[in-house]
């Protein structure tokens, strides 16, 4: 089953660290959030079967007991493609962070971090989820075709199953179809003007949807324009 993308204000946090987790509901609840709190893997996956119509986005630990947070990210991708998940974790080895993002994570932020920094990222999450719910168009090129209502993306008529990052990215590229976009408007629409990081992060999440979008598929549709960035058209 994939559950289409809720837009409640609510926030799962999974951390073993009792006290960081309590201070980090704290923080979320006076910015006025409904904070959810799971101290292992096990918890985690409770709740989120018993809330994932209501929840908004996951702030999950890496290492956590009985289930490892990689493990907890597999499963809840099993049962949807569009929950947004936030690592945190305090590894920053560019693998272990390249495999969160690999298994489905649409962003990391390594300990210790300010609270401002965590902020600012819920804040574009939901940003994004918000204006989503002000209109729901479909948007259509060739024969891909993406329904903001349903969040459902096919090609071919035949469901194409996208992360949230993905579906994210390619909602941009859809309602700039036939223009050229740079990199940086990419980095700012898509990631947010707080993320931080490295900017071939864009080619990275490029590749991953044409791998799901164009792969197999007549005609191919995103397009790299040398040196300045990528479109979405028909034709080159």
């Amino acid at each position: 089953m994939i559950v289409g993308m809720n837009m409640e204000n609510q926030v799962l946090i999974v951390e073993d660290e009792d006290s960081l987790s309590s201070y980090l509901k704290t923080e979320l609840t006076f910015e006025n959030y409904d904070v959810l709190v799971a101290g292992d893997g096990e918890e985690a996956m409770t709740e989120f079967t018993e809330h994932q119509d209501t929840l908004g986005v996951v702030l999950l630990d890496w290492m956590i007991p009985k289930l490892n947070g990689l493990e907890v990210l597999r499963r809840i991708r099993k049962q949807t493609a569009t929950l947004p998940v936030i690592f945190m974790t305090a590894r920053d080895y560019v693998g272990d962070k390249v495999a969160g993002l690999d298994n489905g994570a649409d962003d990391y932020i390594t300990k210790p971090f300010e609270i401002e920094e965590l902020l600012a990222r819920l804040r574009v999450i939901f940003r994004h989820e918000a204006q989503q719910l002000q209109v729901a168009p479909v948007y259509e090129i060739a024969n891909l075709k993406l329904d903001t209502k349903s969040h459902q993306v096919t090609r071919d008529d035949s469901h194409v199953q996208l992360t949230q990052r993905e579906y994210t990215l390619l909602l941009y590229l859809l309602q700039h179809k036939e223009e050229t976009v740079t990199r940086d408007e990419l980095l700012d629409n898509v990631w947010g003007v707080d993320f931080v990081g490295q900017t071939n992060i864009v080619d990275v999440y490029i590749r991953y949807l044409r791998n799901k979008v164009d792969r197999d598929h007549t005609p191919e549709l995103i397009h790299t324009i040398r040196g300045v960035g990528y479109t979405l058209r028909e034709e080159e």
